[in-house]
């Protein structure tokens, strides 16, 4: 029932949809994220190739999603969705310690792309639960978030398979691209 009336809501009352693009390493937990997301719980998934797509709906805030594949060999092909998005979320496994250059690089490279000039940046420092993750000041750090100077970021520890984080980094983002402050948005 509920999902009739917001459907009905949003035919009557049509709101701007907000593009997000998510990226991050391969089994850095993207899909996961997504559909936690989308659907509020944990579903089983396969490495992406090319992307997934959903919509996301948080506080009457209607987010486009597009998870992006992380292997190495799909991450030149990040920049064909960037066209028209408002905030890109990088997810970080925060256990992996031995790529986490490269996943600065990668993110760095594409906050140069014309199309991501006025993006807002979330970073999801995921997997908060393991005993071995870095803390999101030891990420920040390392992936020198702090030099960021033409996007306004944020960093929100996280957990995809709880959900922990998740919505105050979604709040964040709305916060940013809609102008409508929420209750589980901070700022940076």
């Amino acid at each position: 029932m509920g999902m009739l009336v917001s459907k009905f809501w949003f035919m009557l009352f049509p709101s701007k949809e907000y593009k997000i693009v998510v990226v991050g390493l391969d089994n850095a937990g993207k899909t996961t994220t997504l559909y936690k997301l989308h659907l509020g719980e944990v579903v089983n998934t396969n490495p992406t190739i090319g992307s997934n797509v959903e919509e996301v709906v948080y506080k009457n805030i209607r987010f486009e999603v597009w998870d992006l594949g992380g292997q190495e060999s799909l991450r030149p092909s990040w920049a064909t969705y960037f066209r028209g998005t408002h905030a890109v979320i990088a997810v970080i496994d925060s256990t992996d310690r031995a790529r986490i250059s490269i996943i600065k690089d990668e993110l760095f490279r594409l906050l140069g792309h014309g199309d991501l000039e006025s993006t807002v940046v979330l970073v999801f420092a995921n997997k908060q639960d393991l005993k071995d993750a870095m803390s999101p000041a030891e990420i920040t750090d390392a992936m020198s978030l702090h030099s960021i100077k033409n996007h306004d970021w944020h960093i929100q520890a996280c957990c995809a398979l709880t959900g922990e984080g998740l919505y105050d980094g979604l709040g964040w983002i709305a916060e940013k691209v809609a102008g409508k402050p929420t209750a589980a948005s901070s700022s940076t």
